[in-house]
């Protein structure tokens, strides 16, 4: 992670070059594409191509609502989304026409809209898609009538598009499930093979375990028997993952653990393709018999009995129930194992939607700031287009909706991809308009590539995506007979205009994450105690899964704090430098949690138990001072004496009966010592990092 200060160059730079591989599957595209295009075609066919561009209108407006996840996860976001573009397009038709009306109702939606950030990315696009609704069918007002017809079919074409979404759903009913778990099995594949071992990237598959537990076990997650088989499979890739941290920080016999990795990565992959494919894991089977063979040999015929052969010993039993299991994840197996209710982690569970809206009705929250700034710069822009009298002026608020973000990063390359990929798109499709024969399927068709060049590359360069949708937009107005030609400028213009407009509400009234690190960073150290705190009482293995599953999304949440600091203006160097450490070293101290709780899995006390208990107690006391002492910004409190403690508890474990047990324990306490002291002094720097900020100069042209 870059610790470097804010460079606007740099910034800029990044956001025109930076790329990611596309990560929508080509049917996905295909689909959504289609629910675009079939209407329109349907509606020039039978001479109804108003009926064909509204219900294309819907689709094309819900087509991002269309997102990875359980089929009844799926199947809820898009008619949330259909429904609420549905409502705003009647709003907008209704009192489009009076300017005090529609300026209160961009007002309300923008509030609202943009206070759905609260519930995640997928209910944000919805409110995204409403105030686009409301502030584009605005500039059609309509009779009653006409308004609640335009509405119907907007809401008719989300529906298509959530048809289309789900219709594989009978025949591919678990294969949501089973891509998540096959990413996660990949993903341990790849940590397998990887021998030495980064602090930085430890824990390693953080976001991918998570969307696994969200997946599997939340609100929308399915019902049928096989589940049984993906809820086992979810907790020993909870396992694998710790057994092969474990290995990873063992001493000695380095050829034997690098030869079992290597055929344990094999077994890993052969269950993620079963899985992909929904078949039975034969594959993955020959590679257990393999690793089985090798743990054999490796181990002289179970002759040793250190600390290495147990985690082999576990491994290669965690990957054999993973085969086991792998046969029945699917609808194949719901002919076998009774039908499980699993209920999702609390670190995973919300509260009611009420009272987490109730939550972030203040200032002080991110969710409320930047509700009040969408519905501030939706009015100021709807009333600009109006007084001004812009032509295409719609295009205006509409570009506020899109850009405005709740961080200053997100806001900052949003705009300025916006605006190069609008001119972009523009003059690329005046070009190919001229160069396609002037025929309306012709023209059709060129929507079509159009489109999925956008659906493909949103994630991919959103500047390059935007040229593409901005030609599917140019191409889609021609069909209600707006000239492509004419209307270039004035989209150019209301498009900057609304980039910067959204920049300028963002720097008016900012949320600027360097004062909201801090307590990312001391609430992942929160979790990273209470995870310490729950492997002490071994009996309770439910609290150690909940726990972990917290330690987690607090690191998940603090490495995206830090993201969204770094880029950042005016971010003082030192502070950068102090998360950065603070962050580091908290990986350290999890990896040795880690290590420490799949000591635990085969049995259920330690040598020396309460001695190990009372030591780790102290341990996580003083992690939660640590971490109130950052989040307030004073020096720490003064250390217990932790290194005594655990020159104490090593000579009692050297008299344990089991000793390789003993063993691991004396060098994980030792390890866990050194991480919490080098914590204390990395959070000991933060008061003086407050005072060298202060004189500082952190933004280079």
């Amino acid at each position: 992670m870059s610790n470097r200060a804010y460079s606007l160059r740099a910034s800029v730079l990044q956001s025109l070059t930076a790329t990611k591989r596309p990560d929508v599957p080509p049917w996905v595209v295909v689909r959504n594409t289609a629910a675009v295009v079939l209407p329109l075609a349907v509606g020039m066919l039978t001479g109804h191509h108003e009926i064909g561009l509204a219900i294309a209108a819907g689709a094309l407006d819900t087509m991002f609502s269309d997102q990875p996840g359980p089929y009844r996860q799926r199947l809820w976001q898009l008619l949330l989304a259909s429904l609420a573009a549905g409502l705003a397009s009647l709003c907008g038709f209704l009192i489009g026409g009076e300017l005090v009306p529609i300026t209160l109702a961009t007002a309300a939606f923008g509030f609202f809209g943009g206070l759905l950030v609260v519930f995640g990315t997928d209910m944000a696009r919805v409110g995204m898609t409403s105030m686009i609704l409301l502030v584009v069918t605005a500039a059609s007002p309509a009779t009653l009538h006409e308004s609640v017809s335009g509405a119907v079919l907007i809401f008719a074409g989300g529906l298509l598009l959530a048809l289309f979404s789900v219709a594989a759903w009978p025949l591919q009913r678990y294969r949501p499930e089973r891509y998540a778990l096959a990413a996660v099995y990949r993903g341990l594949a790849a940590f397998a093979r990887e021998h030495a071992q980064d602090d930085a990237d430890v824990p390693a598959l953080t976001e991918a375990m998570t969307t696994l537990q969200k997946t599997l076990l939340g609100r929308h997650h399915a019902r049928g028997r096989a589940m049984e088989a993906f809820a086992v499979l979810l907790e020993l890739a909870e396992r694998i993952r710790l057994e092969l941290i474990a290995m990873t920080d063992l001493h000695g016999a380095t050829s034997t653990i690098a030869m079992f990795r290597t055929d344990a990565a094999r077994v890993l992959t052969a269950i993620a393709e079963a899985l992909e494919a929904g078949e039975s894991p034969e594959q993955a089977s020959r590679a257990l018999q393999t690793l089985q063979a090798s743990e054999r040999a490796l181990l002289d015929n179970r002759s040793r009995h250190d600390s290495i052969a147990a985690h082999i010993h576990a491994l290669s039993g965690q990957l054999a129930a993973a085969v086991r299991n792998a046969n029945w994840a699917g609808s194949r197996g719901e002919t076998r194992a009774a039908a499980a209710e699993t209920r999702l982690p609390r670190a995973l569970r919300g509260d009611s939607a009420l009272s987490i809206l109730r939550a972030n009705l203040t200032t002080h929250s991110v969710a409320f700031r930047h509700a009040m700034r969408c519905a501030v710069c939706l009015s100021i822009a709807l009333l600009v287009s109006r007084v001004w009298q812009l032509p295409h002026g719609y295009w205006l608020p509409m570009t506020a909706a899109i850009v405005l973000r709740p961080d200053f990063a997100a806001t900052f390359n949003f705009g300025l991809l916006r605006v190069l990929g609008t001119i972009l798109g523009l003059v690329i499709t005046t070009a190919l308009l001229r160069i396609t024969p002037h025929d309306p399927w012709a023209h059709l068709a060129l929507m079509a590539v159009l489109c999925m060049a956008f659906r493909y590359l949103a994630t991919a360069h959103y500047g390059i995506a935007v040229a593409a949708l901005t030609g599917t937009v140019v191409i889609f107005l021609s069909f209600e007979g707006v000239n492509s030609g004419t209307a270039v400028l004035d989209r150019v213009l209301n498009t900057a205009l609304g980039s910067g407009m959204a920049l300028l509400a963002y720097v008016a009234w900012p949320t600027w994450e360097r004062g909201r690190a801090r307590a990312a960073l001391s609430a992942m150290l929160d979790a990273y105690a209470d995870y310490l705190l729950a492997l002490a009482h071994p009996e309770h293995r439910d609290g150690h899964r909940e726990a972990r599953t917290a330690a987690r999304t607090a690191r998940t949440n603090a490495q995206a704090s830090l993201d969204r600091m770094q880029a950042e203006p005016a971010t003082p160097l030192p502070l950068l430098e102090l998360a950065n450490a603070l962050f580091l070293n908290g990986n350290r101290l999890v990896r040795t949690t880690m290590t420490l709780e799949a000591l635990l899995h085969d049995r259920d006390s330690l040598p020396e138990q309460v001695e190990v208990t009372n030591f780790i107690d102290r341990s996580a006391s003083h992690l939660h001072a640590l971490a109130i002492a950052l989040r307030n910004n004073h020096l720490p409190p003064a250390a217990p004496e932790l290194r005594q403690l655990q020159r104490s508890l090593a000579t009692l474990l050297a008299m344990a009966d089991d000793k390789p047990r003993a063993e691991q324990l004396v060098r994980i306490s030792d390890r866990l010592v050194d991480n919490i002291n080098t914590l204390a002094y990395v959070v000991g720097r933060g008061p003086q990092e407050s005072i060298t900020a202060h004189g500082s100069q952190h933004v280079r042209p």
